[in-house]
């Protein structure tokens, strides 16, 4: 049950680890309440998830939507089960469509793929939810209506994302009202917004994916370009899945396979079993710089390897296969390197964690992408849409090349831990784009391998591995340290954790034998709820 947590808090927060029976760990304030307050009504921690899941698209507008993808973990009490409800490429995306171009569109609707995250929360409720679809919707639809007043982290974000997209169709007229983006403090409403979640949670998502909302969507995709078709929407589906999971430090570590990038997670976290890391301190160059070389050879065979889990060239058990990942470790040495991938035998984002008194967790991620996504709002829905799409290749060699159906590779990814006799540990995500595998694998490390409390592992100081041999780190990293790497040929930069994708933003839940602990990312504006 790893009690034997430190409960000290060695690093710069103000904030100390939250303790309940029912739990809320979110990236806002205002949603992790709406989470509780389904707890408090009689629902479950599915319905908690779902209500700030959709609470998100109102209060942070900035790292996902009601047109973003999604995935979750849940443990029901008796099993631990995997949600893909990311969206695939339209049937007119062949390498042909995108003749000319040497790499995907970043943004507009040429980035846009089918949204998943409305599919997500209509399954999830129809296969674990306690409390009516549409009470979900409540709390989301009230924000929205009403108005609320935007926080200090989000309004910097929109800031910047407003001077970035405020010409991409739809979006001006949605998110920046008089002209600019709101002030932090200042009071916002989203009517449109209001409206399209009554809708969505009167017909259950249909409306989403197979009427009005369906047809405004390609309407304004049509009008824009855009090959999105409503046959695109309506061939829509969720995929129940299995997780993949590697044992580290006495509990099992399990994410959700490709197309997603956890993969990276369990590879690094088994490395660092080879490599015998755990012996010194944590935040010392002695354990830094195997991890950070760990973790770069996971991410060499991440980008060449890993794509949509039906069109992958080697399995994800090749790829996690111990012998293979201890010959992988055996190429860490005292120098700093710049791995390539290996060849094992052939074969913007909210995350939020909620848990309740009876057992169930849930590990719940949705996102746009950067930022606000591809910047598309379409006109009177309040629907900003991800632009996943860019995480396609044009390459036609590589794994990850677009194709009409496909899903793209996707860096959003839920984590979730068990102890080693199958009962549940821990629900754990981070979000921040290419930041989420390393930040996972920092995080389990602190917790599972050095017992330092959900708190303190959000609040320690990150890296970053950026290309090459370059590496960044946060400003509150030990300069000693710093040098000491640099001396072991890292080209290190410090920087301040600002940005979308930085050094993240984690909600953590652990459940110990009293009830549940929880931490929250000094980096967002989140909170822990709990009672």
């Amino acid at each position: 049950m790893f009690d034997d947590l430190d409960y000290s808090q060695p690093y710069a927060s103000a904030r100390s680890p939250v303790m309940g029976n029912n739990m809320v760990a979110c990236s806002q304030p205002l949603a992790a309440q709406a989470g509780l307050d389904m707890l408090r009504r009689g629902g479950n921690a599915v319905d908690a998830a779902i209500a700030a899941a959709m609470v998100l698209t109102v209060v942070e507008p900035t790292g996902c939507g009601i047109g973003s993808d999604a995935f979750a973990i849940v443990w029901d009490g008796k099993k631990l089960q995997g949600l893909n409800a990311s969206g695939r490429a339209p049937q007119a995306w062949t390498p042909e469509h995108f003749a000319g171009q040497s790499e995907m569109p970043q943004r507009g609707w040429g980035s846009v793929t089918v949204p998943g995250a409305v599919s997500a929360w209509v399954a999830l409720s129809e296969r674990y939810g306690k409390l009516p679809f549409a009470t979900l919707a409540g709390p989301a639809i009230g924000y929205a209506r009403n108005g609320y007043q935007v926080t200090p982290i989000i309004a910097e974000l929109w800031r910047r994302g407003g001077a970035l997209l405020k010409d991409q169709p739809g979006f001006a007229n949605c998110f920046l009202p008089d002209g600019k983006a709101p002030a932090a403090g200042e009071k916002i409403t989203l009517k449109d917004h209001a409206n399209t979640l009554e809708l969505i949670a009167e017909t259950k998502g249909e409306s989403f994916y197979r009427g009005e909302l369906a047809q405004a969507i390609v309407a304004h995709a049509n009008a824009n370009g855009s090959v999105m078709s409503l046959d695109d929407l309506a061939n829509h589906r969720v995929d129940w899945i299995d997780t993949i999971s590697v044992p580290y430090a006495g509990a099992v570590v399990h994410e959700l396979p490709p197309n997603g990038q956890g993969i990276a997670t369990l590879a690094g976290l088994t490395m660092l079993e080879a490599l015998g890391v755990g012996e010194h301190p944590v935040d010392s160059v002695e354990t830094v710089h195997p991890v950070l070389e760990a973790m770069k050879l996971a991410l060499a065979d991440l980008n060449h390897h890993v794509a949509d889990f039906d069109h992958m060239r080697v399995a994800s058990e090749h790829l996690l296969d111990p012998a293979y990942l201890m010959e992988r470790a055996s190429r860490v040495t005292e120098q700093a390197a710049d791995p390539q991938h290996g060849s094992p035998k052939a074969g913007g984002t909210v995350y939020l964690s909620a848990a309740d008194e009876s057992g169930m967790m849930v590990s719940f991620i949705q996102s746009n992408y950067m930022g606000f996504g591809s910047g598309v709002v379409v006109p009177g829905t309040g629907i900003s849409l991800q632009n996943r799409g860019a995480g396609f290749s044009l390459d036609p060699e590589h794994v990850n090349v677009v194709a009409p159906g496909k899903r793209p590779f996707h860096t959003i990814i839920p984590g979730f831990v068990m102890n080693a006799d199958g009962t549940p540990l821990m629900s754990f995500g981070l979000m921040g784009g290419p930041m989420q595998a390393q930040g996972h694998l920092q995080m389990m490390m602190r917790i599972l391998r050095y017992k330092q409390n959900p708190q303190a592992a959000a609040d320690a100081p990150r890296w970053r591995i950026e290309a090459g041999l370059k590496v960044a780190v946060e400003r509150s990293f030990d300069r000693l340290v710093v040098e000491e790497l640099r001396a072991k040929g890292h080209e290190v930069d410090i920087e301040d954790p600002s940005g979308v994708f930085a050094f993240g933003g984690a909600q953590i839940i652990q459940r110990t034998t009293h009830g549940y602990v929880g931490g929250t990312d000094p980096r967002k504006d989140g909170l822990v709820a709990a009672y």
